[in-house]
């Protein structure tokens, strides 16, 4: 009998369109042997699984199952496609937890804390991973940018603290870029995140442990048309994504040690992709996208591709592993 799978897609970000995209693709390549895949929409609370011949069907809240053509049917699993809030915070994964629904993602805690990405650093620096110097600021506080200019120089980034997709992220050169580099960040997010500016090679790798496997996807490096890897370089065509990276087999060895030692650090599971800056001879840690794009340009397929694998066979691979570890 044929699984129902949920491709839960959306969300209440700006990373709302690189979503359903994502849970198209997810939805084409899903082994129709195995599964009945349904693209399910949430933004702003409304709740639509979108169905191809009776249109829009309202999700039932309490229980997460939709009436279809006069027959109730559930979920035997979701298939996480939200990147940003609620599915890539941590608030979606309660919600499933507590209906004891399996999910293809990490969990609550792993989620919160890596969408965080000035607590997430804070965290990792604890085991030693090397970050950029950061400086958190909350809306409403007061700026004191001597103070950042001296910790952090010039140029620097002004970052969301909370999102992905390089929304409201902004390179400043000079001091005086600051305050609308910050104007423009705040827009996304309540905490903006400034970081010191690291010159190196952008390298991203993605992963995938399962109970019994480990898939460690060769590692790509981003060289970006523009001052750097942002929304245009990431969606349209402005940034070399060569995979696999031109790095040494040591640094290459490196990244993929790091991305395993985070990987369980923070106790992910599903596929996750980690990104760093290899500069003055260090590797230093980014974030950690716990729901990576799954687009057909996405750079996670990317690497399947390139590790010689199915993207279709890594994704039943995560769908079966998320429904072992909750059914026991």
């Amino acid at each position: 009998m044929k699984k129902n799978i949920a491709i839960v897609a959306g969300g209440d970000s700006s990373e709302y369109d690189i979503s359903y995209q994502s849970a198209h693709q997810l939805l084409r390549i899903l082994d129709k042997s195995k599964y009945d895949g349904y693209i399910l929409s949430i933004r702003n609370g409304l709740w639509e699984l979108q169905h191809p011949e009776f249109g829009s069907i309202p999700v039932d809240k309490n229980d997460f199952t939709c009436q279809i053509h006069g027959e109730r049917i559930g979920f035997h699993c979701v298939l996480m496609a939200i990147h940003g809030t609620p599915g890539e915070d941590g608030r979606l994964q309660a919600y499933f937890d507590l209906l004891k629904i399996p999910y293809t993602s990490s969990g609550v805690l792993a989620t919160s804390l890596t969408f965080n990405k000035y607590f997430c650093k804070a965290f990792l620096n604890s085991f030693g991973i090397h970050t950029a110097k950061a400086i958190l600021i909350r809306k409403g506080s007061v700026v004191h940018t001597e103070k950042i200019l001296s910790e952090l120089g010039l140029p620097l980034f002004v970052k969301p603290n909370n999102g992905g997709s390089s929304f409201g992220v902004t390179k400043v050169a000079e001091a005086v870029g600051l305050e609308g580099a910050l104007h423009a960040a705040f827009k996304e997010d309540d905490e903006v995140i400034l970081e010191e500016f690291l010159s190196g090679d952008e390298l991203t790798c993605g992963l995938m442990k399962t109970t019994v496997e480990e898939y460690l996807f060769p590692i790509t490096e981003i060289v970006s048309k523009k001052e750097f890897f942002d929304y245009d370089a990431k969606y349209l065509g402005e940034a070399d994504e060569i995979t696999p990276a031109r790095v040494s087999d040591e640094i290459h060895q490196l990244v993929h040690d790091t991305s395993s030692f985070i990987y369980d650090a923070l106790n992910c599971k599903g596929i996750v992709r980690i990104d760093y800056i290899y500069s003055r001879g260090k590797l230093f840690f980014l974030e950690v996208n716990t729901v990576p794009g799954m687009t057909e340009s996405s750079i996670v397929p990317q690497q399947i591709e390139a590790a010689g694998l199915d993207a279709g066979d890594i994704i039943s691979l995560a769908i079966g592993d998320a429904i072992q570890r909750q059914t026991g």
